[in-house]
């Protein structure tokens, strides 16, 4: 892990070192309190936490600056245990230009962590500050504990010169304006405009009086009103971002994320833009308000944990109307919106959380997400309250809010499982399942060590509070959903190849000396998962290598090799496989033995050669529906030349006609649809074949395009834009030898026989 603070150095003798093997994470956050130029910072009863750049010993001290969060030192000395604001950024100390660090990211707020001194020495407590690119993001502090920081750095466009300095009652500092102890990180920051962006979006009641819950004293204090809820709700998804950035580069993936629809207003991410109105370009969060009273929307879903509810997920329906209301939402656009409901209210006497649940997912045009504002109190408001909301050890009086699940005791609990599960429920939006352990399990419980490095005392574990934070101890994503993200189009990044539409995974039966299984894909094989019988999530999985920005568009699923993967006692058990391309397309095998089973697969041509069916679309389900299989004669008879195709369609695909040179024809599935049907012809001067078929297919097979040896399509014939696309082109080595499937009123099942 490259470190990046290392820059941090004495003018004396004393340097400040960076281990190299660590880097600066970069997200942002808040603090409050007053500085030398008496800019106010709201106090909190949040308990310092450690997260503060630099640190150094009278001797040589190195604070080191990493991309992994190692912990935070605790502050001695400091009033009232908050680190003051740094006064304005004094004149920058000349280093040696090898001393300074730099990397590439695209999101606007960056998770810096790692340490300062050197580890023999005795652990140092102080204070890091933050100083922004020529001053144009307002100075932040963070605080140090046991030589261990984290910090949120704000990035404009472009080159980032961020410098961050050390200071500790127990270090010796100079007397003059220059930082005895600086390191200087350079950030290339490039958004991303090209990628579809994450909205955000607060939804309220026709009635809304656009307040949420909180304790009379802090609404006292900072208020409950829409204004500060949109702030919040902004501070948090930055952190999302913050967290899922560096949680990519720890799985090899670089610093890739999501971004998010920003707009130029009045800026809210530091506490100290707020009075001074300075503009900023940041994420927007519409304002959108629903048809529903707020009273319909406290009765339409309960809190998901408790049992009351009687309308389960139509709360979800109303957010998706609303937000396709809103936006105006046109057939084949996509958008990623992750809403909060903020009418979301606890009821002391019932015991349950009305108007609030936690669902993500969507219909392939609105992928959505949705949660409720119950937990929104506990929020941070912006980047300097962040290490404060996470120490924030208030109890949770549930006379006025709610103990989320009994996990929320305390306020920093509560921060941790509203921000936490709403982003469990983005993940679901942008297509994760639940895993075996991470964010999409709930280990979001743990969110709050991403962004601190001690942890106060916990009333969910009873755990005493001010432990040291190690990298392992903290909330991730699974790998799973890392792979995910990869592929995903919200992550794209530029040195990403150009995409290929048709990200479909075909699976092939075949001989057994091509590794009894053949799985397929133009945009290349990614990963498969592994499950078996009673799993209902995912414990094993195999990937394969990514070379020259290429994955293998051909692999082989061989059952011994798969099933190693498994424990012994598991390896006996029914198998199911999930392929992944790169594409972002997925294939389900629901019994790989019974896929590998070449006695079932494997069909006899008239010519004494075996050919293998391959995964079949379409459910085979439709009323009426009957198997049908065919050879393709001019597979076999050297004499035989098919000629040309001939399609019966209507809204979706009927029949296919084969018509050969000596005008007999084969019919597969009926002729229905457009009276005689479509007739393509293949150009047999030139040698032209059939090489495959693109597919729309979901319970049925929708629409049918022909590809052909030469390189031509046809055009569509059924339905070009339903069910989802899929590719059928057999796989090295093999061509088309029949066709196999099910018809009903039209066809219900379509899969390629291919032979050697």
């Amino acid at each position: 892990m490259p470190s990046f603070l290392s820059n941090l150095r004495r003018k004396s003798r004393a340097s400040i070192k960076t281990d190299e093997k660590q880097g600066p994470s970069y997200s942002n956050g808040h603090a409050s309190g007053q500085n030398g130029n008496g800019v106010s910072r709201r106090k909190s009863s949040s308990t310092l936490n450690s997260s503060a750049v630099g640190s150094s010993s009278t001797s040589t001290t190195t604070p080191t600056t990493s991309t992994t969060e190692e912990g935070a030192a605790q502050t001695n000395g400091l009033k009232d245990g908050v680190p003051p604001l740094p006064t304005p950024r004094p004149q920058r100390p000349g280093i040696n230009p090898t001393k300074r660090y730099s990397l590439n990211v695209h999101q606007q707020i960056l998770l810096v962590h790692g340490r300062v001194g050197e580890s023999a020495h005795r652990p140092l407590d102080g204070t890091v500050t933050v100083n922004h690119h020529q001053g144009r993001f307002p100075p932040t502090a963070w605080p140090v504990s046991d030589s261990h920081f984290k910090a949120l750095v704000h990035l404009e466009p472009g080159c980032n010169r961020l410098r961050l300095d050390f200071n500790s009652p127990k270090v010796s500092t100079s007397n003059s304006s220059i930082p005895a102890h600086a390191s200087f990180i350079t950030v290339n920051y490039l958004p991303l405009t090209n990628a579809p962006p994450l909205q955000l979006a607060i939804i309220l009641g026709s009635d809304s009086p656009a307040t949420y819950d909180a304790m009379p004293d802090r609404m006292q204090r900072e208020g409950n009103g829409l204004e500060l809820a949109t702030k919040k709700f902004r501070m948090a998804a930055y952190l999302w971002q913050a967290f899922t950035g560096e949680q990519m580069q720890r799985h090899g993936f670089g610093r890739r994320c999501f971004r998010f629809e920003e707009s130029w207003e009045p800026g809210t991410l530091s506490f100290q833009d707020w009075g001074a109105g300075q503009f900023r370009n940041q994420a927007k969060i519409h304002i959108i308000r629903s048809n529903k009273t707020v009273e319909e929307i406290r009765d339409l879903d309960r809190a998901q944990q408790y049992e009351k509810g009687t309308k389960k997920g139509e709360l979800f329906g109303i957010a998706s109307e609303a937000v396709k209301s809103y936006f105006q939402m046109q057939p084949g656009q996509k958008r990623y919106v992750s809403c909060l409901f903020l009418d979301t209210h606890w009821d002391p006497k019932e015991k349950t959380i009305r108007g609030h649940a936690a669902l993500g997912g969507g219909d392939g045009e609105l992928q959505l997400a949705i949660f409720g504002s119950h937990a929104l109190q506990s929020y941070p408001s912006s980047i300097e309250e962040v290490w404060q909301a996470f120490q924030d050890c208030t109890r949770t009086d549930t006379a006025f809010i709610a103990n989320d699940c009994n996990e929320s005791g305390s306020n920093w609990e509560a921060a941790n499982i509203g921000i936490g599960a709403h982003l469990h429920e983005t993940g679901h939006l942008f297509g994760c399942p639940h895993q075996e352990s991470g964010v999409m399990l709930r280990d979001y419980v743990n969110l709050n060590r991403t962004f601190t490095s001690r942890e106060p005392y916990s009333t969910r574990t009873k755990s005493p509070g001010q432990r040291l934070v190690k990298q392992e101890d903290e909330c991730m994503w699974h790998r799973l959903d890392a792979l995910r993200f990869r592929f995903h189009p919200c992550f794209r990044i530029p040195i990403d190849n150009n995409v290929i539409a048709d990200g479909s995974v075909q699976v092939w039966t075949v001989d057994s000396g091509q590794g009894g299984v053949i799985a397929t894909s133009k945009s290349g094989i990614a990963w498969v998962e592994l499950y078996t019988e009673g799993d209902d999530v995912c414990h094993y999985w195999r990937e394969w290598p990514e070379f020259e920005n290429q994955y293998p568009r051909q692999v082989a699923l061989a059952e011994s090799e798969l099933r190693g993967l498994l424990p012994k006692e598991k390896r006996n058990s029914r198998l199911k496989l999930e392929v992944f391309s790169a594409g972002g397309g997925k294939h389900v095998v629901e019994d790989f033995a019974q896929l590998a089973n070449q006695k079932l697969a494997r069909v006899k041509l008239p010519d004494g050669r075996w050919g293998y069916r391959g995964s079949k679309l379409g459910y085979s389900q439709m009323e009426g529906s009957k198997p049908q299989e065919i050879i393709l004669e001019s597979a076999h008879i050297q004499t035989k030349l098919l000629v040309a195709i001939k399609v019966y369609h209507g809204l979706a695909v009927d029949g296919l006609e084969f018509i050969y040179e000596d005008s007999t024809s084969q019919l597969f599935g009926r002729r229905g649809g457009k009276p005689g049907g479509t007739e393509f012809a293949l150009d047999t001067r030139r040698g032209e074949l059939l090489m495959g078929f693109a597919l729309r297919a979901g319970l049925w097979i929708d629409g049918l395009q022909i590809l052909t040896t030469l390189g031509r399509k046809s055009e569509w014939f059924g339905n070009s834009h339903g069910g989802s696309g899929h590719t059928l082109i057999p796989p090295r080595g093999y061509t088309i030898g029949g066709i196999s499937g099910s018809c009903a009123q039209w066809l219900d099942g379509f899969s390629l026989i291919i032979t050697r």
